[in-house]
């Protein structure tokens, strides 16, 4: 004899479809307390200066005000990783310099990248009578949009620090060799770009060959990276750029932190990147 007990079967299932259920909002809650906490806390780190936000062609700005701006208009263009060790940017900040940012991320660089960043190098030079010249800060894929910028910007550009920066998008996101890579990212930025699997083996769109023209405008250029990157490898990408840069005439320091990943970005005491930077602007 067969006993078939249909009312605790479907109570069963009830109850488990409610704790999924219950389990997904809890899990949708926790994930917009984090991204509104890791804002917030991004936004603190400014606290005791003016901060505008804004968005720029649909794209999330912001502009730091030093309370004592430097007579000369000098400002900072972050381009990665916003409030992310905030030491350099607070050090400029009080030498009387701007922080300035607009987020591309999602272009890598792209040609569609540099026209924002041309159209809003624009702006802010109107808006805030900034200088100029410019000095770009960018971390991680925040290396391709400043390199390929001022490659075609090179009379608006006083110095480049780039932190671990990605020089080649077949090191990451590509993964093409030791990196570890990103599929989610590579397959945006090969569409970003409008290449393939195949035509991107030839790609020179790319810091490591675009800092040429960098180079050859003898703009100084300074990178921070973490030896121990496993991420964006220093041997895939400063490395190979800093051999094309110095080949083409180019001054570029290097600065490796042993034991170190591709986090935590920056340095700790940022001394040498301010110094590096204001010697910059004199030359």
């Amino acid at each position: 004899m067969i006993f078939e007990f249909p009312v605790f079967s479907n109570l069963s299932n009830q109850l488990a479809e409610t704790r999924m259920y219950q389990t997904k909002v809890l899990f949708l809650f926790c994930f917009c307390l984090f991204l509104s906490t890791v804002s917030f806390s991004q936004e603190r780190i400014f606290d005791e200066y003016t901060i505008r936000n804004f968005s720029f062609q649909g794209h999330p700005a912001k502009l730091v005000f030093p309370n004592k701006p430097n007579k000369n208009g000098y400002w900072v263009w972050r381009a990665r990783f916003w409030g992310h060790e905030p030491q350099l940017d607070k050090a400029l900040l009080e030498k009387g310099f701007h922080v300035v940012y607009v987020d591309v991320a999602d272009l890598f660089g792209n040609e569609e990248a540099v026209k924002i960043w041309d159209d809003f190098y624009a702006y802010c030079r109107k808006e805030f009578n900034l200088n100029q010249k410019v000095v770009l800060e960018g971390m991680s894929r925040g290396g391709l949009i400043i390199y390929n910028w001022a490659a075609k910007n090179t009379d608006k550009v006083f110095t480049i620090y780039a932190d671990a920066p990605v020089c080649d998008i077949k090191s990451w996101p590509g993964g093409l060799y030791s990196g570890k890579g990103s599929p989610f990212d590579w397959e945006k930025c090969l569409k970003a770009y409008g290449l393939d699997s195949v035509s991107v083996l030839d790609f020179k769109g790319i810091p490591i060959y675009t800092s040429i023209a960098v180079a050859k405008a003898k703009i100084p250029v300074i990178h921070v990276y973490g030896e121990a990157d496993e991420v964006v490898s220093f041997e895939e990408n400063t490395a190979l750029l800093a051999e094309e840069f110095r080949k083409a005439g180019g001054t570029i320091k290097l600065i490796g932190k042993p034991g170190v990943g591709h986090h935590p970005h920056s340095l700790e005491d940022p001394t040498p990147i301010l110094e590096f930077i204001m010697n910059s602007l004199k030359k």
